[in-house]
């Protein structure tokens, strides 16, 4: 009898962004890996249709069931019925948890309870209580790094053989650009010749308190021109980056940039001169990956699941001491040779991640439950 797999990738939506890549990642690397008596159904949100995989053995389902609505509890488990689902795979702890077929959940950090300055008490009760619920439904559950894997089962008492780690990998677009590609960013931004950059949010967790800092002690060690450009989504919750920034004085060589085109970001990464990311606390740190693939020399913080995706191919400091991210930027800044190396072996390491690995680790799993 020809196993069903039924992907839920309804948070592909700009609302999910990190959790929307992974899925539809996921969804092209399995549907190219699927056996002749193998199928595929991937359920998405109608109103933000993808460029999903027209192969024969893969059917797409529009649906306007959010994962955050209740109508999901009963929706979906009378879909998977009707398709004749033999595994449910959610993306997101926000699911059905009574999906009537086993179930595989993957799973990305505890940062409502690593950090719950950031959150409201309610949001970390309902976080617990949801993600509990979603464990407890699931046959399996995939965390994104050996880090994530350990903090599960420390937070939530998961039995270690109920839980598996697969490593995500970069999009495919993210790899050197060509000069003209890297002209074009530089021009429409207003970017420097020599500039670090991060790349992600401005939440407490991602430190970028401490990366001015260091930036500031940088600057009056090297006396450079070069730029720290910070870019990504920003929550007005946080204002204190922008804040110390002006306090110390640092508004000439710090800019902001906010948001970007996913379409800009390989040519931003191509362009600068390093990567830098100071993160207390990441799941899987896909920026970091991002970089290296575009052969950026990397310098990243050694905590949580950063040294499972740097290896030796990056530079790593403790976040927490402000001296060593600026001793780490300035040997960035002021070695070309240091560089260069950095930058030939985060290729070398960046290709040692695949999606295509993603979904042969993860169909593994659909198999050994569909024939147990």
């Amino acid at each position: 009898m020809s196993p069903i797999y039924v992907l839920d990738a309804r948070t592909a939506t700009p609302h999910f962004p990190g959790i929307g890549r992974y899925v539809t990642n996921l969804a092209r690397a399995m549907a190219a890996q699927l056996t002749a008596d193998e199928w595929l159904t991937i359920l998405y949100d109608a109103r933000h249709p993808q460029s999903w995989p027209s192969l024969p053995h893969v059917q797409t389902v529009p649906l306007d069931v959010s994962p955050f609505g209740l109508r999901q509890q009963w929706v979906i488990p009378r879909l998977l019925k009707r398709l004749n689902a033999d595994l449910y795979h959610s993306a997101y702890y926000l699911m059905p948890y009574h999906p009537g077929v086993p179930a595989v959940l993957t799973v990305y950090d505890v940062i409502p309870l690593r950090f719950p300055a950031q959150s409201t008490l309610q949001a970390r009760l309902l976080f617990r209580w949801m993600t509990w619920l979603a464990l407890r439904a699931a046959r399996q559950a995939v965390a994104i790094s050996k880090a994530t894997r350990r903090d599960f089962i420390a937070h939530f008492r998961f039995s270690p053989q109920q839980i598996a780690a697969i490593p995500l990998a970069a999009d495919p677009a993210f790899c050197p650009q060509g000069p003209e590609m890297v002209a074009a960013v530089r021009a429409h931004y207003g970017l420097p010749e020599q500039f670090v950059l991060y790349l992600g949010s401005n939440k407490p967790h991602k430190n970028l308190v401490r990366l001015i800092e260091a930036w500031q002690r940088t600057m009056s060690t090297l006396h450079t021109s070069a730029c720290l450009i910070i870019a990504g989504a920003w929550d007005d919750r946080y204002p204190e980056p922008r804040r110390r920034v002006t306090e110390l004085g640092l508004d000439h060589s710090v800019r902001f940039l906010g948001p970007l085109p996913e379409t800009d970001l390989p040519a931003l990464y191509s362009a600068a001169t390093a990567f830098v990311f100071p993160s207390l606390y990441e799941g899987f740190g896909l920026p970091v990956l991002e970089a290296m693939a575009c052969g950026v020399p990397v310098a990243c913080s050694n905590t949580s699941s950063l040294p499972e995706v740097a290896g030796d191919a990056a530079l790593t400091f403790d976040p927490l001491d402000t001296g060593a991210i600026a001793r780490t930027l300035a040997g960035l800044i002021t070695d070309p040779e240091l560089r260069a190396d950095l930058s030939v072996r985060a290729r070398q390491r960046a290709a040692q991640f695949s999606w295509s690995r993603v979904a042969q680790k993860t169909k593994e799993i659909y198999v050994r439950i569909c024939n147990d």
